[in-house]
């Protein structure tokens, strides 16, 4: 396939008004999607502007307004609360023929050791484990953390503990 001067004007008046590569390539006819991006990357044609993001972007207040009536707390957040508090309830053994839908599953100990039991304090709605667990269980997206030692409890968490 040749670009024709003719072909290739028509690229750079259809890709000025925003239609996308496929649009494009349908309209001139007997060229493709990729090479209508390959031909506009080759003619240095600015990048599109009007993205899904942006024409998104429409609805923005309408959508900031829903936002602030529903305040959603991130991920994040939700566990920077977590860590800030101070208060757990005590344990609560529990054999596995004793938990329920409101139990911590967390195991404690091996299964095959006599004193294995589960954490068996009040889990969270919509988790399986307590506060104090839900911190070894579920890390924050984003954050990196050193890989630390199966046998090394992290600072934060043992303070916990100990003041549990």
């Amino acid at each position: 396939m040749s670009w024709t001067e003719e072909k290739v004007n028509k690229l750079k008046e259809l890709w000025g008004k925003g239609n996308t590569a496929s649009q494009i390539a349908e309209i001139i006819g007997g060229i493709t999607r990729n090479a209508v991006i390959g031909k506009a990357h080759r003619l240095n044609l600015s990048a599109k502007i009007k993205t899904r993001a942006a024409s998104s972007n429409e609805n923005f207040n309408a959508s900031a307004e829903n936002r602030d009536n529903k305040i959603k707390r991130g991920r994040r957040s939700k566990f920077k609360s977590l860590i800030i508090e101070k208060d757990f309830e005590p344990e609560n053994p529990k054999q596995l023929e004793e938990l329920d839908e409101n139990s911590c599953k967390w195991p404690i100990g091996h299964p095959d050791e006599k004193s294995f039991y589960f954490c068996g304090r009040s889990s969270l709605k919509d988790f399986s484990y307590c506060k104090l667990h839900l911190l070894y269980a579920y890390q924050p997206k984003g954050k990196k953390e050193d890989l630390v030692d199966k046998d090394e409890v992290p600072e934060f968490i043992g303070k916990k503990i100990k003041s549990a």
